[in-house]
C-alpha cells in the first residue's frame, strides 16, 4: 500500500495530490481528509486549552475583594470575604435601627491614653466623612458621671467602634473603664473592632471574647481606608 504524503509535502494544490503515490489514483483523499480535519481539530483544541488556562490564571491572580452589597455605586472600595462576613451581621441591625430617631451612627470605645492619639484621629476622619460619632472627649461634660454617660452613649449608638491599642490592652487587663465597656458593647451584635500598632493575636490573649470577633487591621490598610469602610457601613 502507497503511504500518503500529506504529512510531510502538504497537498495544498492539484500537483502536490497528482505526485502523491497514494492519493493520485484518488485511493486515499478520505484519509488525506481525514488527517486534514484531525490536523485541524488538535490546533483548534491546543488554542482553546490554552485560552482557558490564561483566562484561569488570570482569575487566580484576582486579588480576591468584592464591592460590598451596601456600598454606593460610586464607592471604589472593596472588601475582603472575611469583612464582608464580619460586617455583613452588623449592616443588617444597622438597617434595622436606621428609623429609630436620635440615634448616633458610631459610639467610639477606646483607651483614654488614646483620646489625643489614635481615637482622636479616627473620630475626626469619620466625622469628616458625615458619620456623627459618640466620642467621650467631646460628649462627657466635665463633672458628669463618666459611666453613666457611656452608658447613655452605648443605648444611643446604632454601631460600637472597639479601637484596639497596646494602651487599650492595658486598660482591659486593669479592669479599667474601657473593660465595662467592652462589656457592655460584647452583649450586642453591633461591635466592630479596629485593631492598631497590635494583633488580633495579642488581643485574644487578653480578650478572648473580643478577640473570637473578626474586625478591622491598620496593619492591612490605612487608618483613613478603615474609616471609609466604617462609614459606608453606618451610611443608610
Amino acid at each position: 500500500m502507497s503511504k500518503c504524503t500529506a504529512p510531510v509535502r502538504g497537498h495544498n494544490s492539484a500537483s502536490a495530490r497528482a505526485n502523491c503515490p497514494a492519493c493520485r489514483n484518488g485511493y486515499s483523499s478520505r484519509g488525506y481528509n481525514s488527517y486534514s480535519s484531525h490536523n485541524s481539530y488538535s490546533s483548534y483544541s491546543s488554542s482553546s486549552n490554552s485560552s482557558r488556562t490564561v483566562t484561569g490564571s488570570r482569575g487566580g491572580q484576582s486579588s480576591g475583594k468584592i464591592k460590598a452589597r451596601w456600598s454606593p455605586s460610586s464607592s471604589t472600595v472593596l472588601y475582603t470575604t472575611e469583612e464582608i462576613r464580619t460586617l455583613s451581621p452588623v449592616r443588617e441591625n444597622v438597617e434595622k435601627r436606621i428609623d429609630t430617631p436620635d440615634l448616633r451612627d458610631v459610639f467610639l470605645c477606646h483607651a483614654w491614653d488614646d483620646r489625643k492619639g489614635a481615637a482622636q484621629e479616627l473620630h475626626d476622619l469619620l466625622e469628616s466623612k458625615g458619620v456623627s460619632v459618640w466620642f467621650s472627649e467631646k460628649d462627657v461634660l466635665l463633672g458628669s458621671s463618666l459611666l453613666r454617660e457611656i452608658d447613655k452613649g452605648l443605648a444611643k449608638s446604632r454601631v460600637g467602634i472597639v479601637l484596639v491599642t497596646p494602651s487599650f490592652l492595658k486598660r482591659v487587663k486593669g479592669e479599667g473603664v474601657a473593660d465595662k465597656e467592652l462589656s457592655a458593647l460584647l452583649a450586642r451584635d453591633l461591635l466592630v473592632p479596629i485593631v492598631h500598632d497590635t494583633t488580633f493575636e495579642e488581643l485574644r490573649d487578653v480578650s478572648p471574647l473580643l478577640g473570637s470577633r473578626s474586625g478591622l487591621s491598620t496593619i492591612e490598610e490605612p487608618i483613613a481606608n478603615i474609616a471609609t469602610k466604617l462609614a459606608e457601613l453606618v451610611t443608610p
